[in-house]
C-alpha cells in the first residue's frame, strides 16, 4: 500500500472549460500509473497514457464494479444489489446481452433513425429563430438540451412525457460528487423502480412504434432468448445515465469547439461531406467524461513498475489518453480534417460504448442542420463571458448566445 502521503489529488478542470485537465500532460510524462484520492475518498491508479488506457478498457483482469457494491461495504452496512447496468455487466452475461443488443445500435440499424432526428432538429431551430431576441438566441436551451432526449425517447421508447420523474433521479445519478452512497443508491433504485413500471405498461398495451424497448421485450419474451425482462430494465437504466447528461453536455460543448473555431466551421459548412470525421475530432478533442472510469483489479499485477493488488480500483482516462502526443500528432489542436482518429472516447474493448454510433449520428445530424440553417451563426458574445455550468464532472457551456 502506498502511504497516504504519496497520493495525488484526481486532476481539476480549468474553471471554464470542458476541459481536459492540464495536469495530465505532466502525469502522462512523468507518472503514467499514479495513485490518486478519488472525489468520494477512496483510492484507484489512474492511468493517462493512450495505449495503457486503451488497453485498461479492455484487459479481462479488470472489471466494472456494480454501483452498488463500490466502494466495497461489509455485513449489515451493505445495500441491497442493483441490476447491474450494461457497463457493469460481466462474462457470459454480459456477452448475451451484448449480442441481443448490439446491433440495434449499429449504424445500419440506426438508419431509420435519421430522418427523425433531423427533422427534430429542424423543428428546435425553427422554434429558436421563431422565438429569438433581437436576432439572439441560447443554443443551449433551445438546441443542445433538448435535442439528445428527444432522440432517446425515440429510439428507446421511453415517454417523453414522463421526464419529471425519470430525469431528476438521473441527474442525481450523474451529479453524483456532491451526493452521499445513500442518496446516489436511491437515485439508481428509483430508477430501476421507473423502468420496471414503464416496461410493464408496455407489456400491457400494443404499440404501434417499433421502439427498442418493445422490441428486447418481444426478444426477452422467445423460449430460447438470451436476455431476460431484467436485463430490459437494465437496458433503461443504462439509456438514461448514458444517452442524456452527457450527449447534452458533450454537444453543447462540441458546438462552442466550432463556435470558437470559425475558419475550421466555415470549412465544414462548405465541405458537408467531411461530417463524419469532424465528428470523431469533436469526440477526441472534447473529453466526453471526465468523469471516474472506474475498473477493480481481480488479481495482482505491475504495470509501470506499480504494483497493482487484487481489490484496487484502476481509473483509465479516456480525456488524457485522447491527448497524448504518442497517439495523436498536435493533440491540443482541433482538427476537423483529422485522419485516422482512434480516440478512445467510448472507451474499448467489450465494455465500449453501445450507444456510440446514435452519439455520433445525433451530433452529426446536429451539426449539419445547424449549417444548412442557420449558415452565418456565430457567438454573440465574447467566448471568454460564457457562463459555465460545472455541477457535474463533464463541464459545459450553461449558456450559448448566438447570432446568425
Amino acid at each position: 500500500m502506498s502511504h497516504p502521503e504519496a497520493l495525488i489529488p484526481v486532476p481539476e478542470v480549468e474553471p471554464g472549460t470542458a476541459g481536459p485537465p492540464c495536469a495530465y500532460a505532466r502525469l502522462r510524462t512523468e507518472a503514467p500509473v499514479v495513485k490518486a484520492q478519488l472525489p468520494n475518498g477512496e483510492t484507484g491508479w489512474l492511468i493517462s497514457r493512450y495505449e495503457d488506457a486503451r488497453a485498461a478498457f479492455a484487459d479481462p483482469r479488470l472489471v466494472r464494479p456494480l454501483l452498488s457494491a463500490w466502494p466495497p461495504r461489509e455485513g449489515s452496512d451493505a445495500p441491497p444489489p442493483c441490476l447491474p447496468t450494461f457497463l457493469e455487466m460481466t462474462g457470459a452475461h454480459h456477452e448475451r446481452v451484448r449480442r441481443t443488443v448490439l446491433p440495434l445500435f449499429g449504424r445500419r440499424r440506426l438508419a431509420f433513425m435519421e430522418p427523425r432526428v433531423r427533422a427534430m432538429a429542424e423543428e428546435l431551430l425553427d422554434t429558436m429563430v421563431a422565438g429569438a431576441d433581437g436576432g439572439v438566441a441560447d443554443l443551449v436551451a433551445s438546441y443542445a438540451e433538448p435535442l439528445p432526449l428527444r432522440v432517446l425517447c425515440a429510439t428507446v421508447g421511453l415517454p417523453y412525457e414522463d421526464r419529471e420523474t425519470y430525469l431528476p433521479h438521473t441527474l442525481a445519478l450523474l451529479g453524483a460528487s456532491g451526493l452521499t452512497m445513500e442518496e446516489v443508491l436511491a437515485a439508481l433504485y428509483a430508477l430501476q423502480d421507473y423502468a420496471d413500471d414503464l416496461i410493464s405498461r408496455k407489456e400491457k398495451t400494443d404499440g404501434e412504434d417499433e421502439d427498442y424497448i418493445r422490441l428486447l421485450l418481444a426478444e426477452a419474451r422467445r423460449p430460447d432468448s438470451e436476455i431476460t425482462r431484467d436485463d430490459v430494465v437494465s437496458f433503461v437504466v443504462t439509456m438514461l445515465m448514458a444517452g442524456y447528461k452527457t450527449n447534452i453536455q458533450h454537444t453543447g460543448n462540441a458546438l462552442l469547439a466550432l463556435l470558437t473555431h470559425p475558419e475550421q466551421l466555415k470549412a465544414l459548412r462548405e465541405a458537408p461531406e467531411r461530417t463524419g470525421a469532424a465528428v470523431e475530432e469533436l469526440l477526441r478533442y472534447v473529453p466526453l467524461m471526465n468523469a471516474i472510469n472506474i475498473l477493480v483489479a481481480t488479481e495482482d499485477f505491475t504495470l509501470h513498475g506499480q504494483n497493482i493488488r487484487a481489490g484496487d480500483a484502476v481509473v483509465p482516462v479516456p480525456a488524457s489518453a485522447n491527448r497524448d502526443p504518442d497517439a495523436f500528432a498536435e493533440p491540443d489542436r482541433l482538427d476537423l480534417t483529422r485522419t485516422p482518429n482512434a480516440h478512445i472516447a467510448f472507451g474499448h474493448g467489450p465494455h465500449a460504448c453501445t450507444g456510440g454510433h446514435l452519439t455520433r449520428m445525433q451530433l452529426g445530424i446536429a451539426i449539419q442542420v445547424l449549417l444548412e440553417r442557420l449558415p452565418g451563426i456565430e457567438l454573440a458574445v465574447a467566448a471568454d463571458t460564457i457562463p459555465w455550468d460545472e455541477s457535474t464532472p463533464l463541464r459545459a457551456p450553461a449558456r450559448l448566445p448566438v447570432r446568425w
